[in-house]
């Protein structure tokens, strides 16, 4: 029976299994990715790159976690490709082992002390391979659980995936307290080593619910059509390269404040403001549950008041926050540290609800996980990677927090006016096409599907398109 054919109850069902196997897969996925955040903040620096002074180990942790950031977009396209050519479970499944087999391997590597500079040499390597697993990641759990979903709610469907984000940080930020505490003083020996390890049965749960998932409506429709693109990374960029632009740009205001937020944080409350680790990993925990409440509370508030609005109001508040998050950190009170790093999730989860269909939506269905993936990643070389990387030298140079804060309000200037000018936010808003899916008719998850090649209209209003 045709996964579009097929009955109410059965398409219920599948529905239930896309967001179970799309938000099981980016929470494998993003464990593994920040706990080696994480781990580049608080123990890289002694382990792979000992006899360095602490601001040179930081920085060079940070830069082979920025590797790993360079080849997401090589990951997207690599996956892309395949993603639209063969489909997306068996992609998704590729992703995952991926993944998870750097990860477990990073728990194995020796230290620079037992091989010398092969250690950090390795380490690198492991990271790209990483970085190539999240790259080809993002796109295809966003359009599995999207393209499962009704029209009208897209934002809501396509949000659980990103909840992957804050169930991966509470997790790995978990682990690493965990251990923390089991290992005491021999944590830099091996307690580091086990939540790494442990990634390999996260792997093994993820593998069982994506087997168990159909393929995309969307896809099978594509299939039957006989109207699969040959090379869809090279079609995407031909004809739509505004639109990967603009989305990779739109997510400078929420990327690069991320990893300041959840990684740079670390460095600066530990070393610079003498406030404990366990303290800061406890705060992030809260900041991270919360999260998981969050984030598709503002994708469906998205399909309510459309996604450029909810985005725009994201915007805004991350750059009005930059500067009082770092005085709220600098006043080094349990209370109102709490306060800054569980806000600064929140504001930026207002962003990144609403965020996997505003950017999918600007694609079509042949070449979405192509285009969608890759302009979703290129934020990662011009934001994510370079933020802690760029924070931490001019840290040196100013009064604490200052020059962060600077990096953070920056990034969000460049989000905002690739996100379209402040009346398309508040004046006509709803007018995209998200008040447009309230009036279509309650389509089945393939109606994307009922127009032309490369002229599905109602995917406009994404970052490249009017709003």
């Amino acid at each position: 029976m045709s996964s579009v054919a097929a009955s109410g109850p059965a398409i219920r069902t599948q529905r239930i299994r896309a967001i179970a196997a799309s938000t099981v897969g980016t929470t494998i996925e993003w464990y593994d990715f920040f706990l080696y955040g994480t781990s580049a903040a608080l123990v890289f620096p002694t382990v792979f790159f000992p006899g360095h002074t602490l601001y040179s180990g930081v920085l060079l942790s940070f830069g082979t976690q920025f590797v790993g950031f360079v080849a997401r977009p090589i990951g997207a396209m690599i996956f892309g490709h395949y993603g639209d050519r063969i489909g997306r479970k068996t992609t998704l499944i590729s992703t995952l082992l991926l993944m998870g087999i750097a990860t477990f391997l990073m728990g194995l590597m020796p230290s620079y002390a037992a091989i010398g500079a092969a250690a950090p040499i390795l380490l690198v390597i492991l990271r790209i391979a990483q970085g190539i697993g999240v790259g080809g990641e993002w796109g295809g759990s966003v359009l599995m659980s999207m393209e499962w979903g009704k029209q009208r709610w897209r934002g809501f469907m396509a949000s659980w995936p990103q909840v992957g984000v804050p169930v991966g940080l509470l997790l790995s930020t978990g682990m690493v307290k965990l251990f923390s505490g089991v290992a005491g003083s021999s944590f830099d020996t091996w307690g580091w080593r086990v939540p790494f390890l442990f990634s390999i049965v996260l792997v093994g749960i993820g593998l069982y619910v994506r087997l168990r998932v159909q393929e995309s409506p969307s896809f099978t429709e594509l299939k039957r059509q006989q109207a699969i693109v040959r090379q869809p990374v090279w079609q995407v960029i031909k004809e739509k390269p505004r639109e990967i632009v603009c989305s990779a740009f739109i997510r400078m205001s929420e990327q690069a404040p991320f990893y300041l937020f959840i990684t740079f944080v670390l460095t600066y409350g530990t070393d610079h403001l003498g406030l404990t680790k366990d303290s800061l990993l406890n705060d992030t925990l809260v900041a991270a549950a919360i999260g998981l409440v969050s984030v598709p509370f503002f994708g469906y508030l998205s399909d309510l008041i459309g996604r450029r609005l909810m985005y725009g109001i994201g915007i805004v508040c991350i750059g009005l926050y930059a500067f009082p998050y770092f005085g709220l950190l600098n006043t080094k009170t349990a209370g109102l540290v709490l306060l800054a790093i569980v806000l600064s999730l929140l504001f930026h989860d207002m962003q990144y609800g609403p965020q996997a269909a505003l950017i999918a939506e600007s694609f079509g269905p042949d070449v979405r996980y192509s285009g969608a993936g890759l302009g979703y990643q290129l934020a990662s070389v011009i934001a994510g990677g370079p933020a802690p990387l760029i924070a931490a030298p001019l840290l040196r140079c100013h009064v604490r927090g200052t020059s962060p804060a600077s990096v953070v309000a920056a990034s969000t200037t460049c989000g905002l006016r690739e996100s379209g000018p402040l009346s398309q936010f508040f004046a006509g808003a709803r007018g995209g096409p998200y008040e447009h899916r309230r009036r279509v008719r309650r389509a089945s998850p393939s109606a994307d599907l009922r127009v032309p090649r490369h002229r599905d209209r109602r995917d406009k209003g994404g970052p490249g398109g009017p709003g």
